[in-house]
């Protein structure tokens, strides 16, 4: 009775777990050579992921602090630019070559301010990139795991048809 039970049961597992097993690229144990190095493979490949994503998530906090120094010298710049045109509208011809010289300044801040954005988006995607690529693969890691333990139920129901 007690027998029966078990092989009914491990039938029903080998049942359902074999629903994924017509998706499998790994269904023999001969395959588990192949399975296990893709394995080991995929473990590396999150292994420097996570490194890269740490590295990119600590350099974030110096992208972000680049872009708020530029984004405040541009609007810094803007300022003086402004008040020297302010000067020059009634004032010499210094005053207005002066004002021309902190116009291109504050056009060159701007410019920065604008890369130094652009930067720090990039940087922000980098890591986005980096942890979607980590889920990606840790998901293959579960399906590798899936048919690992499919291989050797098959193994096992083996072992046990032939006693």
């Amino acid at each position: 009775m007690m027998k029966n039970l078990f092989y009914i049961s491990f039938i029903l597992f080998l049942t359902f777990s074999s629903l994924t097993v017509f998706s499998q690229k790994y269904k023999k144990p001969e395959d588990t050579i192949k399975l296990n190095k893709e394995y080991a493979n995929l473990t590396a490949e999150i292994v420097d992921l996570n490194t890269k994503l740490a590295r990119a998530e600590n350099d974030l906090a110096s992208y972000q602090s680049k872009a708020d120094k530029a984004s405040n010298d541009a609007a810094d710049a803007a300022s003086e630019s402004s008040n020297q045109a302010d000067k020059a509208t009634n004032g010499t011809v210094k005053d207005a070559k002066s004002a021309k010289r902190k116009a291109n300044r504050s056009y060159n801040e701007a410019k920065d301010s604008k890369s130094a954005t652009k930067n720090l988006k990039e940087q922000e995607n980098k890591i986005s990139r980096f942890k979607s690529d980590i889920s990606k693969k840790e998901r293959r890691l579960r399906d590798l795991d899936q048919m690992r333990s499919t291989i050797y139920a098959k193994m096992q129901m083996a072992v046990l048809q032939h006693q």
